[in-house]
């Protein structure tokens, strides 16, 4: 074995080492907080957790200070883990942000003036209703940067869905070709994402970027132009229905989130099983992953490259253009400016955090669409932290999982890298 080869050996385990122990020491630091701070803040009321929809009905109580503490050093000893033995750190990163966050909401719930109790079946519901627009952002984050191109512009794939959903649903009195034209508009963005990538060479990211702002400007002004002097006419899709599943829609917190659904969360859990047994179960799907990881040797057996990568950056439209018209038809009935919110800089994290996997991109997604379903509720109970804290939640949530929790992943190796053929 030579020398360069034993030091890159003891490097990986050395950085992995590095970046563990930072992460238990931060979960000791959150641990300390939530059992100290939470614990001395937390009411005499208990906690409450109702397992359906609604403050009523079957649940558990836990005491607000006891559960606040308790929970507190979960975290404490699972951070305390995690730095001594350096060993399964996604399992103690779970389990010590778990009984953080317990933690923070049997405080809150403790101190509430309005509400001491929890409906977990809500709280899953709202994460994944809050996690589709995420879920179909990633995804087509995902079917691009599996193809070597690079997908800034799923904000504005998102916007422009969100947009073209709400213009033709109202003209055509159909949320069915509203959802068409969402779709349509997201691979418009992605038709010109994919030129200026492909064909002119140019960078990826900056590319992305500018189509952004692009899309939020062109929506914004045809608000301003069109649909804000006629609402009823070109801005009033109304919402899409929903499909409870009998028996099924009954079942205790997880029911209410997947059984009792629309056209937007079947369609989120059905392109995650799609787009998953497609890209690594079928000839496209080796294909699309032989021309992200080496386009050249793809290119050797005959597979067109440059043709592959626009389909795929166009299907990723497609499949994110489909997920922004969740703002417009599900979300309200109807567009507003810049009305995404940043969820495409979220859902480009997910796939990051997802480790541009479908079902990666897919938990992460569900991951951050429960600090927005937290948020809600928090604020909903009158919770003592200013609002305008709450309403960071998830994007301190983005930052902390990207910067904290992915540690060392690889993308694709030819993502961002234009191909030239001979």
């Amino acid at each position: 074995m030579t020398t360069s080869t034993m030091d890159v050996e003891l490097a990986v385990p050395e950085a992995y080492w590095t970046r563990t122990r930072k992460t238990g020491a931060v979960m000791i630091g959150l641990g300390l907080l939530a059992t100290i701070v939470f614990g001395a803040l937390a009411g005499s009321e208990n906690a409450r957790f109702a397992l359906g929809e609604n403050v009523s009905g079957a649940g558990f109580d836990i005491p607000g200070t006891a559960g606040a503490i308790i929970f507190g050093l979960v975290a404490l000893v699972a951070g305390v883990a995690l730095l001594v033995t350096g060993k399964h750190f996604g399992v103690l990163t779970g389990v010590a942000l778990a009984g953080f966050i317990i933690s923070a909401v049997c405080w809150q719930m403790s101190v509430s003036t309005v509400s001491h109790t929890m409906p977990l079946g809500f709280i899953a519901a709202a994460t994944f209703t809050a996690a589709i627009p995420l879920i179909f952002g990633s995804l087509g984050g995902v079917l691009c940067e599996r193809s070597g191109v690079v997908n800034v512009a799923i904000e504005g794939q998102l916007l422009t869905g969100a947009f073209f959903g709400a213009l033709f649903g109202t003209i055509t009195g159909s949320f069915w070709l509203g959802l068409l034209a969402a779709a349509v508009g997201g691979a418009l963005i992605s038709a010109i994402l994919a030129v200026f990538a492909i064909r002119y060479l140019v960078d990826q990211v900056v590319v992305g970027i500018v189509l952004n702002v692009f899309a939020g400007g062109l929506t914004a002004f045809f608000y301003e132009q069109v649909m804000r002097p006629d609402t009823d006419g070109y801005n009033f899709p109304g919402k899409v229905p929903s499909w409870p599943i009998p028996v099924l829609s009954e079942i205790p917190i997880i029911g209410p989130a997947l059984f009792n659904g629309n056209i937007f969360s079947y369609g989120s859990l059905i392109a995650v099983a799609v787009i998953t047994i497609a890209l690594f179960r079928t000839r496209w799907g080796l294909r699309t992953r032989a021309v992200g990881e080496h386009p050249a040797a793809a290119d050797t057996v005959g597979i067109r490259v440059l043709g592959l990568r626009y389909a795929n950056v166009l299907l990723a439209g497609l499949v994110a253009g489909f997920g922004g018209a969740y703002f417009s038809m599900l979300s309200t009935t109807g567009f507003s400016k810049y009305m995404t919110a940043g969820a495409g800089f979220i859902a480009l994290a997910a796939m990051i955090f997802g480790r541009w996997h479908p079902v990666g991109a897919f938990f992460a997604s569900l991951f951050f669409g429960f600090f927005g379903a937290l948020t809600g509720f928090l604020t909903s109970i009158g919770s003592p932290i200013p609002s305008q804290f709450l309403g960071m939640l998830p994007y301190l949530a983005t930052i902390f999982a990207v910067a904290g929790l992915v540690g060392r992943v690889r993308a694709p190796a030819a993502d961002g890298k234009p191909y030239v053929k001979g």
